[in-house]
């Protein structure tokens, strides 16, 4: 395992933490089905400022006491300990529930008591939505789920407490949180939230961007 960042004493943490899982993809692969419209070095550029805008949104955050990424591409790594993220190097089969399952046992580890997932490619994510979810996750057991905008995928969850569900990302996977969590006798708690709605997905998806295509897709350093 690549854990990245100091060895915490257990003993000096509070009792009740949360942390914030962000899964990505390498960053010259990701965003395959953008290919008809942008670019490699286009999609790559975007899959870079993507990454750094969630972490700086999320680290900025004083209710989450960690922001973890777990990837298998090293300069994606290498980009969120930059940004004050710590970080776990994916292995084995490259499979995203896999991936967020073990980075699950690692936060668990460190006392975690619940966890936020989201996606590195939500351009308009916002720290009162993210709060907003925060806050709904606050008394276990419960699930908080925000979708996408067609309430088809799950662009956002957050499970307290953590290990409660499996994760089933994938076609669907918002009808079959839900009902994982339900099963569960957790409550359920569905929040339509603009900023956690859209994502880069398919081609369409860059349609509400308003004219901001070029700023994610346009080659430059990331400044601090």
């Amino acid at each position: 395992m690549d854990w990245s960042g100091k060895i915490i004493n257990r003993k000096d943490m509070p009792s009740m933490t949360l942390w914030a899982v962000v899964p990505v993809k390498p960053l010259r692969r990701g965003k395959s089905r953008l290919a008809s419209v942008l670019s490699e070095e286009e999609r790559t550029t975007l899959n870079r400022k993507l990454l750094a805008h969630t972490i700086e949104t999320l680290v900025k955050l004083p209710e989450l006491e960690q922001v973890l990424v777990i990837s298998r591409d090293p300069e994606a790594l290498a980009l969120a300990r930059y940004r004050g993220a710590r970080t776990v190097l994916e292995d084995g089969a490259p499979h995203l529930n896999i991936a967020l399952t073990r980075a699950t046992v690692v936060a668990a580890t460190y006392a975690a008591r619940g966890i936020l997932i989201l996606p590195a490619d939500l351009p308009q994510i916002s720290e009162d939505d993210i709060r907003t979810m925060i806050q709904e996750g606050e008394e276990p057991p419960v699930v908080v789920i925000a979708p996408d905008h067609r309430k088809e995928g799950t662009n956002a969850m957050l499970i307290n407490p953590a290990g409660l569900i499996k994760y089933v990302f994938g076609p669907n996977s918002y009808e079959r949180h839900v009902a994982l969590a339900e099963a569960k006798g957790a409550k359920v708690k569905i929040l339509e939230l603009p900023s956690l709605a859209h994502d880069f997905v398919l081609p369409e998806a860059l349609a509400f961007l308003d004219g901001q295509l070029q700023y994610w897709t346009e080659t430059e350093q990331i400044e601090d």
